[in-house]
């Protein structure tokens, strides 16, 4: 026969000053993690707002992915205008099927000016500013690159390609770098400020958990709120100073937040029960639980999984999703627990004196609580015996449950031998607290 006693405090958590505790830290961090967002989309806006991108004098002049040569730009259009006319005009003659012919030169000598041509089709101008440019004069660079063009138009350069390719991309690359630096510095400066914040605070609780009443486990959970809320207002602001929009962010999210629910479902319900198993605590770490199949001590609490070590020194790894769907039983939720054996004695035995010796022994044992006093009461009457039900209460917390019980059976034997009824046969039904066969954790 086993009888807990129920701890209010424990079984209604949040009615105590650590649940209230936890649920305003909790409500409170919800709201805090609104108002940054919402400075967030207002910073971002911000840093849209860019300074225009430096001005591109020179651009190259490309055929079939192939740099020829490069062009400036002139006083009503920019390199990269310019360039890129040019290169749809070549791209245009090379998609083509027919022979596009070679690039001819023009030389207008009344406006200062040369053009190149292909079958009487104008592909770019040489002006006087391209001379200029290139130190030449005006005919000189235009046969030149009307050469290259014959050339590079001839025939296909793969390696060229290629290799300019990709030294356009590494270019654009250091480039890119080199104005995003000052972002990329910030972010990082933010990112470090954010870990040995998160770090301080989380320091900060546990030393603050030591100092306080309650069990560990609350703590952690605002522990582990307070360190993750650091790093996510921490990286909200980093991707502010790098200039990300988080509003596009989030949109980019909601499309795919479906997808993303359904497939990590099972993750983010261990997570949610874990939150909740810690702030409800229907356990603590050190607690002796029956989880399903599983009974031993709680020896860690986390967010995902609760582990539980065995009587027998096995670890068992319970996802708090299956924790917090299953009926936990808690055997040393109270301090004290209900024990009891059944003896059969004979029918000629004197009751009376035999409760009192029994009574007297289980006093005189080391984990017996004398309050309340343990009892003998008359449990059933059979042809040959009288069955008698030895009750006492046991400090799980101080005292090896299992450890007091030997020790009162041994006693009651020694008492039984006392008076002479060593030779009384053992009732039938005689019943004993089913109690795992190996050594008690605790």
């Amino acid at each position: 026969m086993l009888c807990d006693r129920i701890d209010v405090k424990r079984a209604f958590p949040w009615q105590g000053r650590r649940g209230q505790l936890v649920l305003a830290f909790g409500l409170g961090l919800v709201l805090v993690l609104l108002g940054g967002f919402s400075l967030h989309g207002d910073s971002a806006a911000i840093a849209q707002t860019t300074a225009p991108a430096e001005e591109v004098f020179f651009a190259d002049v490309v055929v079939r992915g192939q740099p020829v040569f490069q062009v400036g730009g002139l006083p009503d259009t920019s390199a990269s205008d310019r360039a890129g006319q040019i290169n749809r005009r070549i791209a245009a003659l090379l998609s083509q099927d027919v022979d596009t012919g070679r690039v001819t030169v023009n030389v207008d000598s009344d406006r200062n000016l040369a053009t190149l041509q292909v079958n009487e089709r104008l592909i770019m101008t040489v002006t006087a500013q391209d001379a200029l440019d290139f130190s030449t004069d005006i005919a000189t660079l235009a046969q030149r690159w009307a050469a290259l063009l014959n050339q590079a138009m001839d025939r296909t350069n793969l390696a060229a390609a290629v290799t300019y390719r990709i030294r356009r991309t590494t270019q654009e690359l250091a480039r890119s770098t080199i104005d995003n630096l000052p972002a990329l510095l910030g972010a990082l400066v933010i990112l470090v400020l954010a870990w040995l914040l998160a770090a301080a605070v989380r320091h900060a609780v546990l030393v603050w958990a030591k100092k306080t009443e309650g069990d560990r486990t609350t703590e952690e959970l605002i522990s582990r709120l307070c360190y993750g809320g650091v790093w996510t207002l921490g990286a909200v602001v980093a991707l502010g100073v790098m200039g990300l929009n988080f509003a596009a962010l989030l949109g980019t999210l909601g499309l795919t937040s479906v997808a993303i629910g359904f497939s990590l479902r099972d993750v983010l319900s261990n997570y949610i029960s874990g939150v909740i198993l810690l702030a409800t605590r229907p356990f603590c770490i050190g607690d002796q639980v029956v989880i399903n199949s599983y009974e031993g001590t709680v020896t860690q609490i986390q967010l995902r999984a609760t582990t539980v070590q065995t009587y027998d020194g096995r670890l068992v790894f319970i996802p708090n999703q299956e924790v917090f769907q299953s009926s936990i039983t808690n055997n040393t939720a109270s301090p004290v627990r209900l024990s009891s054996v059944t003896v059969g004695i004979d029918h000629n035995a004197d009751l009376p004196d035999l409760f009192h010796r029994i009574q007297q022994q289980m006093r005189q044992i080391e984990g017996v609580e004398q309050e309340p006093e343990p009892i003998v009461l008359v449990r059933e009457l059979t042809p040959t015996t009288v069955n008698l039900e030895a009750q006492f209460w046991v400090n799980s917390r101080k005292q090896s449950f299992l450890q007091v019980t030997s020790q009162v059976l041994a006693a009651i034997k020694l008492t039984l031998q006392a008076a002479q009824f060593a030779g009384t046969n053992a009732p039938e039904d005689m019943a004993i607290e089913p109690i795992p066969n190996d050594a008690d954790a605790r």
